[in-house]
């Protein structure tokens, strides 16, 4: 009996050394910069531009490299700034998976923006966690769509219409398309970069189209998604929009958990 206990000892060292090597920190919740044969919430790096980004990466716990699978991009709100690659997953479409991951056999990327800034400053960044998800996993790319929540959702119409010929559509929540509204938080250079409204409007009447609001949000009034969908819709778009009745701002919770509109995000494809 005695001649065996340093083996075993040994193997229960040599398991619980490899347990913390894959989940990284003992706060973090991500398997750290996993192979593409792992599941759950990953936590990966990218270098965009001469820097290193994280990000995270949703796979299905069925991922499997024998057929090309939706790429959903999913941009928080001011409240999930930061560089802790971890608040932006438990707010909206990360809180949603954790509840219903049946509803989710999609990849779903989730970077962070950085503190005090708006989404124009993780845009390389974005680009880059795209592309690596794309060389890395088997990505359908006529299923790679856009969605986000309050300034998310800003970033979703704004960023979204720049972008029309990667998305194949976008899924606004209680957001905004009016640069001059980000006026007075963000400097108008950094605004600039998103050019004229009536380009981005034309770009959008391009795309399939499901925005949210709440009726009675306080922080960013419904009327901002109204005026996006009627301008869209002028230009020849034919955009849904859903306005919750007695919801505040959070109106994500009801688009995130509704079976119904994750299936509509997920059937798109690019034309």
């Amino acid at each position: 009996m005695h001649h065996y206990l340093p083996r075993a000892a040994a193997l229960m060292a040599a398991l619980c050394c490899a347990i913390t090597s894959a989940a990284g920190s003992p706060n973090s919740i991500f398997t750290r910069d996993a192979s593409p044969r792992a599941t759950g919430f990953l936590d990966k790096t990218v270098d965009a531009q001469g820097q290193q980004s994280r990000y995270a990466l949703y796979v299905p716990d069925n991922y499997s490299p024998k057929r090309a699978w939706p790429l959903i991009v999913f941009l928080h709100g001011a409240g999930e700034r930061g560089d802790d690659n971890l608040r932006q997953t438990e707010v909206g479409i990360g809180r949603a998976i954790r509840l219903h991951r049946e509803w989710f056999p999609a990849l779903v990327l989730m970077p962070q923006c950085p503190k005090d800034r708006f989404w124009d400053a993780a845009i390389p960044a974005i680009e880059a966690a795209i592309a690596q998800t794309r060389s890395e996993y088997r990505v359908d790319d006529r299923a790679i769509t856009l969605t986000g929540l309050s300034l998310g959702g800003y970033a979703t119409w704004i960023w979204g219409a720049q972008r029309a010929d990667l998305f194949a559509a976008l899924m606004p929540i209680c957001g905004g398309g009016d640069l001059e509204q980000l006026s007075k938080r963000f400097p108008a250079r950094t605004l600039a970069a998103f050019g004229a409204m009536d380009s981005r409007v034309r770009n959008l009447a391009t795309l399939p189209i499901w925005a949210f609001h709440g009726s009675d949000d306080d922080v960013v009034p419904q009327e901002r998604s109204a005026e996006m969908v009627a301008r869209v819709n002028a230009a020849g778009g034919d955009v849904q929009y859903t306005v919750f009745q007695g919801a505040g701002h959070n109106s994500w919770d009801q688009a995130y958990g509704d079976r119904r509109h994750i299936r509509w995000l997920l059937k798109q494809r690019k034309k």
